[in-house]
């Protein structure tokens, strides 16, 4: 069997270890990208805006929600809501409507774990079922789930009023990451070779960072309308208008078909063959959820300058409408970085993409947290929102252009269409594993920073520390990602079953039932190429 390490584009060595390919060939055939020509630019493009778009609700629902739920830890992130989640700022409400009872209730410091739990068992449970039963019908579940939990909590009010009972009915299981991302990266193989990346970009991270946006905004908003007066309708309202996104998506899921590879590489109607699954995979895996893990872990240190940038301006009493405006301010500085790196990701590849970014963003991290004891003074405030308003919007640009758009990307298309849901899973729970690390790890960094966390080292290790992990993982991911290119989803399905096949596994199982008719890579590929002769879109 022969592995090709030649651009498909310019003949040049650009795979940097043996399991990765440069060039999407594999056998002598080249994986062909076709679609079905009688179909329109519409009906090419719908099922990946349906797959993807339903990530904006969960970024306004529930983004880092599980780091608001730390009041011993985190009393400056509740305090000036650097929550990014519309969760956030409705911890932030309810902490000023209930004072203590909310702060000390037992079922407040207890909602991170259970969130936390429901996030990865979530993902992990969510993975299973799109590769085991059904891409659509995991997505339907999980926009059902999106529903019913964002009116439950709306409308939640403990036993007999308790508040412990309402905390509790705001937890919910994530299931749009693994279910929505796998089939949008693979309804992308519909589009216009060259424009793939950056479709699934705009739909999967770019709308997390929307809901981000829109999370800090509407909150706002509310309580403009309703006064600090009437805050409880404010915080039902917000939850409440979670509802619309999911139900808008609600039809169009409901009409998806199964993706074409899904339809020709699942797994659903035979026995896994795990072990050769995990041989295959382990390195490529573990190098994927490093990253992913290092860029969640750093997410802590990388919001101490917003958060200072805010306190500073605001002080210690402001209105809270203030406090959620400039938190959507510091969430606007996202965008930028996540729709260029969308075009960057086509351009240049979602490897050297994610390595650049990071990279980029650790250097400019070491040079803020050199500016640090400069800026983080009150009489200084005037020069702290200007260099966070150029520099660390460039900062924040840089994340999202890298890890941010890529790692997602990246997961989505370094594994077979029949392990992709399971693959995808675990890397965005060693995602949320390293978030809920990095909430224990970084406050004891700062207790123990010389002259304690208030102290400028107090400010300054956390980014030392994050800044260095983001070389590392510069490093990973330059040299150690596999080459992703437009058609890479294609010609992994065709590496993984001749990898099967040499092992001596039956792919003749492969596919749903019409498609097991004992065929093999190479009949594969050759059906592939016939779908459409000479008709590449």
């Amino acid at each position: 069997m022969r592995f090709s390490m030649r651009s498909a584009e310019n003949g040049k060595e650009t795979s940097p270890v043996g399991d990765s390919t440069s060039q999407d060939d594999y056998g002598g055939k080249d994986a062909v990208v076709v679609a079905d020509p009688t179909k329109g630019r519409w009906e090419r493009s719908w099922p990946t805006i349906a797959c993807g778009a339903g990530l904006f609700s969960d970024g306004y629902l529930n983004g880092y929600a599980a780091t608001a739920c730390f009041p011993e830890t985190f009393d400056w992130l509740i305090r000036y809501d650097s929550v990014r989640s519309v969760i956030g700022q409705v911890n932030t409400i309810l902490s000023k409507i209930y004072g203590d009872s909310y702060d000390s209730s037992p079922a407040q410091s207890n909602v991170a774990s259970i969130a936390f739990a429901g996030t990865v068992v979530g993902q992990l449970f969510f993975g299973y079922v799109s590769d085991h039963y059904s891409r659509k019908w995991a997505l339907m579940a999980s926009t059902v789930i999106l529903i019913i939990f964002a009116a439950l909590s709306a409308g939640s009010y403990g036993a007999g009023g308790s508040l412990h009972g309402m905390l509790a009915a705001l937890t919910a299981w994530r299931g749009e990451y693994p279910a929505g991302s796998v089939a949008c990266a693979e309804s992308t193989g519909e589009l216009k070779s060259g424009h793939r990346n950056r479709w699934f970009i705009m739909f999967t991270n770019v709308q997390i960072d929307f809901g981000f946006v829109l999370a800090n905004l509407v909150p706002m908003i509310l309580v403009l309308i309703f006064t600090e007066n009437h805050l409880r309708a404010a915080w039902r309202m917000a939850l409440g208008l979670g509802v619309i996104p999911p139900l808008s998506l609600f039809y169009l899921r409901l009409k998806l078909q199964e993706p074409e590879e899904f339809k020709r590489e699942t797994m659903k109607d035979t026995k896994t063959p795990w072990w050769l699954v995990i041989k295959f995979y382990w390195f490529r895996l573990t190098i994927v959820s490093l990253i992913w893990f290092i860029y969640d872990f750093s997410a802590y240190s990388f919001s101490i300058y917003s958060s200072q940038w805010i306190s500073l301006i605001l002080g210690d009493d402001t209105a809270l409408w203030k406090s959620f405006g400039w938190n959507t301010v510091v969430n606007v500085f996202y965008l930028p970085g996540a729709i260029g790196g969308a075009f960057l990701s086509d351009w240049i590849g979602p490897r050297h993409a994610l390595s650049i970014g990071v990279f980029l963003q650790g250097l400019v991290g070491f040079l803020m947290a050199g500016l640090y004891s400069i800026l983080d003074t009150k009489a200084n405030v005037a020069g702290f929102v200007v260099v966070y308003g150029k520099q660390p919007s460039i900062f924040l640009s840089l994340g999202e252009a890298g890890p941010g758009d890529n790692i997602g990307l990246v997961a989505s298309k370094t594994s077979a269409t029949a392990v992709r849901g399971k693959y995808y899973a675990i890397a965005a729970a060693s995602g949320k594993i390293g978030a809920f690390v990095g909430t224990y790890v970084f406050p004891v960094i700062q207790k123990n920073a010389p002259g304690g966390k208030s102290s400028t080292r107090g400010g300054q290790d956390p980014f030392f520390v994050s800044s260095s992990l983001c070389l590392f993982s510069a490093a990973l991911a330059w040299f150690l990602l596999p080459y992703i290119g437009q058609d890479t989803i294609r010609s992994e399905d065709v590496r993984f079953r001749e990898y099967l096949e040499a092992q001596g596994w039956d792919t003749g199982k492969l596919g749903l039932a019409e498609f097991q008719q004992g065929r093999s890579g190479e009949d594969v590929m050759g059906e592939k190429e016939e779908e459409v002769k000479g008709e590449k879109v």
